[in-house]
């Protein structure tokens, strides 16, 4: 246990000299880690090299594209996007521990300051006629007729009234308290930066659920349309069936092929309801609440609207846009500063006291001058024995702090993996999607070679058949191809932080 020793004199000139000494800070500084970066987005790379695409290496600028979800043209979009930030239950979660950890902070900041505690009480108390206070009369020599009536006048019960405050400080000798402070400031840093990265991994698993629905639903336009073509297709065929012109299985073929084609509505409406369901619970809302704005209101079969262009800036930069990455930089901050508080309590502390206030036996005299009591003068708090424990705290912080430096590294690595591989597959569909637009080109051409020979009557309607199945193949892939392309573009969004540098939010303020 520590041993505490307390001073009543010149307190004024001990006051003065902790203030001289004061300010020493022990323990280590934190210095800011500067993340490992490529120079340009083709270094680091993992994979064949066709996967590096056109912005990997065009020049990098000084900017990218806007993160703001407004680059995608899509108004639906921006309002899901406004609502998922102001509904979402995980970013509520996420914002509360941000306003605990700035509660943290200024409970922490507020062992700067002195501590005052004021006190009144009136206790009716008696004391024992056989306790420690009769030695003191036998000491005097009292005869026994007198010292049994001054045994019954001290047992008499009697109202003790006492009023007053106690203020304390302690002198931040060695900046105990500024490292405390110091260590939640980083943590409410790492807070607010999580915050941000919610807000992100919300925002883009919202925009990739809503770019899913809108790729099912032009499925959904695209069956219903072939469904259509299909539907009048047979009944030309049946009709040359009826005069003879062909046999009765081109009819059959041509059912088969419709009811193939009926069969893929039920699969993609369940993949709508899905999707949509996903959404709303994104933005904390019930099934259903949002089918009337989630409907698809389009009423052609066109492609998916053009993406927008992708500029990926300087790799330099990322550092300063990643929340992650500042969420990590703050918990090793943190960690370093709690060295520190765990050295500063190997040292001696020195606390300022002063109390004052009044004590009197009756309510007569209680606020008469001669009542008053006080106390001022600073103790000393020396730790001379603790069997290992402050020093074993010290050890576990500096563990603690190598293991949040590791644990820096492994994000910044982390990262860079993660946006080589969201730029791979962005490449990756972005070439699958050119070759997939000119294979339905070419079978429409086909197909309309195959209807015209077998209306000539030069080939079966087998012909005809197989090269429509492989335009409906080709336009469901097409498709497919056209949403998978802008669910990747997400995930190069979310990959470098929607190129929006991270909101500073102050944790002192």
């Amino acid at each position: 246990m520590p041993l505490t020793f307390h001073f009543t004199c010149n307190a004024v000139a001990a006051a003065a000299l902790a203030l001289l000494v004061g300010g020493c800070a022990v323990g280590p500084d934190h210095k800011p880690s500067e993340p490992r970066a490529p120079a340009d987005w083709s270094a680091w790379h993992g994979g064949s090299s066709s996967l590096l695409g056109a912005e990997r290496r065009a020049a990098p600028t000084a900017s990218i594209a806007p993160g703001d979800w407004k680059a995608f043209n899509d108004p639906m979009l921006d309002r899901l996007q406004a609502m998922v930030l102001a509904a979402n239950p995980d970013l509520q979660t996420a914002a509360l521990r941000f306003a605990q950890s700035r509660v943290q902070r200024a409970t922490a900041a507020a062992q700067r300051g002195p501590q005052v505690n004021a006190s009144a009480g009136v206790t009716r108390q008696r004391q024992s006629e056989s306790g420690a206070a009769t030695r003191m009369i036998d000491a005097l020599g009292s005869s026994a007729t007198n010292k049994d009536q001054l045994i019954r006048t001290l047992s008499e019960p009697y109202n003790l009234y006492q009023a007053g405050f106690d203020a304390s400080w302690e002198i931040d000798l060695w900046s105990r308290v500024r490292r405390a402070v110091e260590a939640a400031d980083a943590d409410a840093a790492a807070s607010s930066a999580m915050l941000q990265q919610a807000e992100l991994s919300v925002q883009a698993e919202l925009a990739r659920n809503y770019f899913e629905l809108r790729g099912t639903q032009r499925e959904l336009r695209i069956a219903r349309a072939d469904i259509a073509a299909a539907t009048e297709s047979l009944e030309l065929v049946q009709a040359r069936a009826d005069g003879g012109l062909v046999t009765d299985l081109d009819p059959v073929r041509q059912r088969t092929l419709l009811a193939e084609l009926r069969a893929r509505i039920p699969s993609l409406l369940q993949q709508e309801a899905e999707a949509m369901n996903r959404i709303t619970l994104l933005i904390g809302a019930p099934p259903g609440a949002l089918n009337t704005e989630l409907a698809d209101a389009t009423d052609h079969t066109g492609d998916a609207p053009p993406l927008p262009d992708l500029t990926l800036g300087l790799p330099s930069d990322l550092a300063r846009r990643r929340p992650d990455i500042a969420a990590a930089e703050a918990q090793l901050h943190a960690a370093t500063a709690r060295v520190g508080v765990a050295v500063a309590d190997l040292y001696p502390r020195i606390t300022l006291g002063a109390g004052f206030g009044y004590e009197s036996v009756g309510s007569e005299r209680f606020g008469d001058w001669g009542s008053r009591q006080w106390h001022v003068g600073p103790s000393l708090s020396l730790p001379i024995f603790d069997n290992g424990r402050r020093r074993s705290t010290v050890d576990l912080r500096e563990l603690q702090q190598q293991e949040a430096a590791v644990a820096f590294q492994q994000t910044v690595l982390k990262v860079w993996h993660e946006i080589d591989t969201a730029l791979n597959a962005y490449s990756a569909e972005r070439q699958r999607h050119t070759e997939l637009i000119e294979r339905e080109r070419q079978s429409r051409d086909a197909l309309t070679l195959a209807h015209a020979r077998y209306a000539n009557g030069l080939t079966d309607f087998g012909v005809e058949l197989d090269a429509r199945r492989a335009l409906l193949q080709a336009r469901r892939d097409h498709a497919q191809s056209a949403s998978r392309l802008s669910v990747s573009l997400v995930g190069v969004y979310k990959a470098l932080a929607g190129g929006v540098p991270p909101k500073e939010l102050s944790a002192g303020s």
